[in-house]
């Protein structure tokens, strides 16, 4: 079978199942097999596909046409332009969580700030600011163990050594923080979801009636500690970003600047 026909039929099934990228999706899967990137794959129409790399294919597009996210199928996302591992086990990063390290970077903190991923999932944003911003001291936390051992992984393969907390939230904080990162659950229970989103675990996603009763048991945490940090980075729907907004100043915090669907709250200087 040649590039061009597995990628027609390929595409075909998936088109027969409404997935929205049914003909993205079959060229990146083409891309991995092949170990070629898809500028030559659509260059060489009729390159031959070995048989056995048709029948790995084909079973992932039964899995796709399921609609299991592509990154499970893949066993890795990208994120920031880097790669980190994924299973069914933890949120897939998605791209407008990129803005949360945009704005730490522009915070230019201490050259030893140290800075805390609650609910950090596969780690990649925890893992992200920690090579983005060389100086700074970065530890992850997460409810599930499974989440952490992902993230371990994810940090040994970019060659980090991050210390990963079991808490419930920042339960027990081991150590006063500058900066939390937090991309905790937003979307609300009664919400209709896409069907790929059913495969991802819902404590990753589910916040509750709102939507929002997660971030208001962090805030409550923080507001029970002997320290506050400078700086909390939360992700949310825009619609929630005016009652997140109140919840952060009930907690003392006051919103410092907003991006897409990242709202960054400070300490007032006292």
């Amino acid at each position: 079978m040649t590039n061009n026909q597995w990628l027609k039929e390929a595409a075909n099934t998936l088109k027969s199942a409404d997935i929205g990228s049914a003909r993205l999706d079959p060229l990146i899967l083409l891309e991995d097999e092949v170990g070629r990137d898809r500028a030559w794959i659509l260059a060489h129409p009729e390159a031959g596909i070995k048989p056995d790399q048709v029948k790995k294919l084909n079973k992932k597009v039964v899995r796709r046409k399921a609609h299991e996210p592509l990154a499970y199928i893949r066993g890795f996302t990208e994120f920031y332009g880097r790669k980190f591992k994924v299973n069914r086990r933890v949120l897939e990063p998605r791209p407008e969580s990129e803005a949360m390290i945009d704005i730490l970077k522009s915070l230019k903190l201490a050259k030893n700030a140290v800075v805390a991923d609650i609910g950090t999932g596969s780690g990649a944003l925890g893992i992200t600011a920690a090579l983005e911003l060389h100086n700074y001291s970065v530890d992850l936390y997460d409810i599930d163990a499974n989440c952490l051992a992902v993230a371990r992984h994810n940090a040994a393969l970019h060659e980090l050594h991050l210390h990963c907390y079991k808490r419930d939230l920042l339960n027990r904080p081991v150590r006063p923080y500058d900066a939390l990162l937090a991309n905790l659950p937003y979307i609300p229970s009664h919400w209709g979801i896409h069907r790929s989103i059913h495969m991802e675990p819902r404590i990753a996603f589910n916040g509750g009636k709102e939507g929002l009763d997660v971030y208001r048991r962090l805030f409550e945490q923080i507001s029970k500690l002997s320290w506050q940090p400078k700086y909390i980075f939360a992700e949310s729907l825009p619609p929630q970003h005016k009652e997140l907004a109140k919840i952060a100043q009930n907690g003392g915090y006051k919103l410092a600047k907003t991006q897409d669907f990242i709202q960054l709250f400070a300490k007032p200087v006292e």
